[in-house]
């Protein structure tokens, strides 16, 4: 017998011996299970819930997410109570927690404008918190709730708040900017007449209703800032939804700013916006996981630039912009060389926002397209990570600009794009996610980009319009903001349109063999474009 072949057989008797009296621990590895993050969304709109937890499904982390019936929608408004329950049924081993108040107090985040809660009811749920930060002591917890939103009409209001605001709105939208300026800077002989006017044109029940409901939200979030105080809430949020410079959602959010001052921005902003809270604070949790601060570093498009105030904001956007930064765990910074994010916005010159469905977004260029897609080249032929704000329209893409982006090969050069809804949600996600893709797999950031360009290009800036205006050619009962009976219809000649649109503008991914196309909340406002791929994304429903 060889030397080497006794030396060999050595060996591996040694090591036999070995495996055999390791403890059990070492003897087999021990499988590694992914971070788990908590996550309750205002609703169930594919934004909010699905899209938002995709994004960090897509660096490994485990995302857990309430049943879709726990979750509000347009016509049910969620459960408080049941969601309370799988809270706590669920914190065990979650690594952080990304919460909607808007959900735990009122059921949703339009359950917050519609309920029928007392205030002691709103209150105690708040409370509940103190509760379960003892129960979870070491669970960081990141919240983001709601100032309630300030519609300019009843049609603006999508028919989520009460009914009469249908008819009273656009007197009931007048009459509190004219109280909030009587605040900041008084009004004129003019103006103090036509409030005591609008004050008895609108019915004395239901303005008294409306000031009441944003009483106890108003309430609510003085309760949210104590807690956040207390040490209960790593970080609170509170977004201006819809709102305008001069109205009651401005008011309040002046006071509530005031309120909790103390706390710095480290620890609680209020923002415009309330969309794109979810990925923001998403972006945090995770952020702060990896102790990580991504620097971010800014470029408007020539013009106004910095200095628009969008549609269905109250600020300049450069602060609205500054605020989401600092929300998603960030910091600002003035070198595109140093930065994680290069995020770019696209703002009209003339400091205007415009509806997406406009004539003018036909795809032709306009002033400062050509500008701002010689940036983006610039900045993405220099190696720099871009994300694209696109908000030079509200509710949809920039489709000038988008030509330009797909004439010169750079859809799928940059790292990340929004623009989905107003300014603030497209720019606030696009912060969000653009932190977070950087960490990801080129199939990945391309998965998300896909999503976003069907979503918010082919869908909500073209598709939309065309499907909108061929509602009348349907059979049943049926309009643009309640479907109904056209419901499947418009999802299957939705679906065609969609399929022609991939085809004609992006590259011929495996993923957009099927797409598909179905409308959760029975209007064509917002659609939940899935195609392959996405679909094939698990999401943890407990």
């Amino acid at each position: 017998m060889s030397s080497w072949y006794k030396r060999g057989t050595a060996f591996l008797a040694l090591l036999l011996a070995m495996v055999m009296f390791m403890p059990a621990g070492f003897a087999r590895h021990k499988e590694v299970k992914p971070d788990k993050i908590l996550f309750i969304p205002h609703d169930n709109r594919p934004i909010s819930d699905k899209q938002t937890a995709e994004v960090v499904q897509k660096l490994g982390y485990e995302v857990v997410v309430p049943p879709d019936n726990l979750l509000g929608n347009r016509e049910n408004l969620g459960n408080p109570d049941a969601l309370w329950t799988w809270i706590h049924a669920n914190a065990k081993d979650a690594k952080a927690a990304v919460i909607s108040s808007d959900s735990l107090v009122y059921g949703s985040l339009v359950g917050s404008r519609k309920h029928n809660y007392n205030k002691g009811e709103v209150l105690e749920r708040a409370s509940r918190f103190r509760q379960f930060r003892k129960e979870n002591p070491k669970l960081p917890l990141y919240v983001f709730g709601s100032i309630m939103r300030t519609p300019r009409s009843g049609e603006a209001s999508g028919h989520e708040e009460p009914k009469y605001y249908r008819s009273y709105g656009g007197d009931i939208f007048r009459y509190t900017v004219l109280s909030d300026k009587e605040e900041v800077e008084g009004l004129s002989r003019r103006e103090t007449k036509e409030k005591a006017f609008l004050q008895e044109l609108i019915p004395k029940k239901d303005l008294a209703d409306w000031l009441g409901r944003r009483g106890k939200n108003y309430a609510v979030n003085e309760e949210l800032i104590k807690l956040t105080r207390g040490n209960v809430f790593d970080y609170l949020v509170l977004g201006r939804d819809d709102n305008a410079p001069y109205c009651q959602t401005h008011m309040e959010s002046r006071h509530l700013s005031e309120s909790g001052k103390d706390l710095g921005k480290a620890r609680f902003q209020t923002m415009a916006g309330i969309d794109e809270m979810a990925m923001l604070l998403m972006a945090r949790a995770v952020n702060n996981l990896r102790r990580d601060v991504p620097f971010v570093y800014t470029r408007y498009n020539w013009g106004r630039g910095p200095n628009t105030v969008p549609a269905y904001s109250d600020e300049k956007i450069n602060i609205s912009i500054q605020d989401a930064i600092i929300a998603a765990g960030g910091m600002p910074v003035t070198s595109p060389a140093r930065a994680d994010l290069v995020l770019m916005v696209n703002t009209n010159p003339n400091g205007k926002t415009y509806e997406a469905n406009a004539r003018s977004n036909d795809g032709s260029e306009r002033e400062g397209t050509k500008y701002f897609a010689d940036l983006v080249s610039d900045y993405v032929g220099k190696g720099y990570p871009v994300g694209i704000a696109d908000i030079a329209y509200a509710n949809g893409a920039d489709n000038a600009l988008m030509e330009q982006l797909k004439k010169r090969k750079l859809l799928f050069k940059i790292r990340a794009y929004s623009g989905w809804n107003t300014p603030t949600n497209s720019s606030g996600f696009v912060i969000g996610e653009g932190m977070l893709v950087r960490n990801m797999k080129k199939d990945d950031v391309d998965a998300l980009l896909l999503t976003r360009y069907l979503d918010d290009w082919g869908y909500q800036a073209n598709v939309r319009n065309t499907i909108a205006r061929q509602l009348t050619w349907l059979r049943g009962e049926g309009v643009y903001g309640s479907l109904d009976a056209k419901r499947e219809a418009v999802s299957l000649r939705t679906q065609t349109m969609m399929k022609r649109f991939a085809t004609e503008n992006l590259p011929p991914f495996p993923s957009l063999e099927e797409i598909y196309v179905y409308f959760p909340w029975n209007r064509l406002f917002e659609s939940d474009v899935q195609h392959q791929v996405y679909k094939e994304i698990h999401f943890f429903k407990k």
